[in-house]
């Protein structure tokens, strides 16, 4: 077959039309598969990056959990703290509202006001609102300044505390606003206990240095008038002139035994300490009086937990008996038929032993209570008015104390507190 020269011009081109398009096409198919192939990776980056973001996210939030939890830890450990702190420490707690109610008391000033664990804080309330120690703290929320260092006494010796040190702090908060206070107080019995021992042996001392000599220089004059008197002869005086002789000698003898028993009492107190068991003590001081007691149509009974305690077995003796003696006493002038009972209880948390001789008789007035133990005085008709009063001695001088009130059974209550042997 023979082309003509345009036949092969005609085949050129269209081989080079074919070239061009098989070039396109390829180059076409190359661009989607570039294409494709970028998508493929902008998805792929798109997933890692949603992937990257969540686990960020869990993360944090695992983080924030982990901070609420140790948070709510420190939190739930710093109450416990502040609660452990409160309830070991010796001294009482307060802290009042803004209104007076009673938010907080600790188990120390519980024990001080003798109110049960188990008491709810209304009722506590109710007990302190009679109490000197919340005006204290009424008149800081008033003044809304501090109080510092107040002593007060309680009306009555409630668990063994007489005597109150108390420092009051009004509580703001943030933005300074009142909202309440918190009051601290602590025991001062056992020092104004000591204060007043300390007092009393230096004016036992001082009465006893001043007066001994004048009642040395008594007993000498009574002792001649006595003497004397003893010289007549009541036979031989007339009948009239008997009584009078018979008059001086008894009044000589009782007035010797007054001065006697002031230099009993004036006399320096020398103590020969050794343990002493308090039964022992009362069980023989009982024993003095129980006879006479009966002859009366009486008793003497000795009850309660006793203890053993450093002291002089013989002056201890002399007091109770004593006071078992001024009992029986009491009982037979107003024609009342003995009941005298000895009860003895032991506060170990205080280191004391608390001993009451109660009976059934008159009583002792409240205008009189704090007055029975000075030298002299006396409500009985042929006292000396120094029986107590020698009590008060000896008791002192063993570091104790010894107070009067009202027993249950009508009469006298006198209780005598001693220090627990070491």
């Amino acid at each position: 077959m023979n082309l003509t020269p345009s036949g092969y011009v005609l085949i050129g081109l269209t081989a080079l039309i074919g070239c061009l398009v098989a070039v396109l096409t390829f180059a076409l198919l190359r661009i989607g598969a570039a294409a494709r192939d970028t998508r493929r990776a902008l998805r792929g980056e798109g997933g890692m990056e949603t992937a990257l973001l969540s686990a960020a996210l869990q993360d944090a939030v695992a983080k924030l959990k982990a901070q609420e939890r140790a948070m709510a830890a420190r939190a739930d450990a710093s109450e416990r703290l502040s609660g452990e702190i409160i309830a070991s420490l010796t001294a009482g707690v307060i802290v009042a509202g803004l209104n007076g109610e009673l938010r907080v008391l600790n188990p120390a000033g519980r024990r001080m006001f003798d109110l049960p664990d188990q008491d709810a804080l209304d009722e506590c309330r109710r007990v302190l609102g009679a109490i000197t120690l919340w005006a204290v703290i009424d008149e800081c929320l008033n003044a809304r300044t501090p109080i510092v260092r107040r002593s007060i006494t309680l009306p009555e010796r409630r668990g063994g505390v007489s005597h109150l040190g108390v420092t009051v702090s009004p509580l703001f908060d943030g933005a300074g606003q009142l909202h309440g206070a918190i009051c601290l107080f602590t025991d001062l019995t056992a020092i104004k206990d000591l204060e007043e021992q300390v007092r009393l042996k230096h004016s036992l001392a001082a009465v006893g240095e001043l007066t001994a000599g004048i009642a040395h220089e008594f007993r000498n004059g009574l002792a001649t008038i006595h003497g004397y008197s003893k010289l007549f002869d009541l036979q031989a005086l007339p009948e009239a002139y008997r009584p009078y002789v018979e008059g001086i000698r008894a009044e000589a003898e009782s007035l010797g035994d007054v001065v006697t028993n002031f230099l009993n009492f004036a006399r320096p107190a020398h103590l020969t300490l050794s343990r002493v068991d308090l039964r022992a003590i009362c069980e023989r001081a009982a024993d003095d009086v129980r006879a006479d007691a009966r002859g009366l149509g009486g008793s003497v009974d000795v009850r309660g937990e006793f203890a053993v305690v450093d002291g002089d077995e013989v002056l201890l003796r002399q007091a109770f008996s004593n006071l078992l003696r001024n009992a029986l006493e009491a009982c037979a002038g107003q024609g009342i038929a003995p009941r005298i009972v000895i009860q003895s209880a032991v506060d170990a948390r205080l280191r004391v032993s608390r001993i009451s001789v109660d009976d059934n008789g008159p009583g002792i007035a409240p205008s009189d209570r704090d007055r029975v133990f000075q030298p002299f005085f006396t409500s009985k008709r042929n006292g000396t008015g120094l029986g107590l009063a020698l009590v008060q001695k000896i008791i002192v001088f063993h570091n104790g104390r010894v107070t009067a009130s009202a027993a249950a059974l009508g009469g006298a209550s006198l209780q005598v507190t001693l220090p627990l042997a070491e």
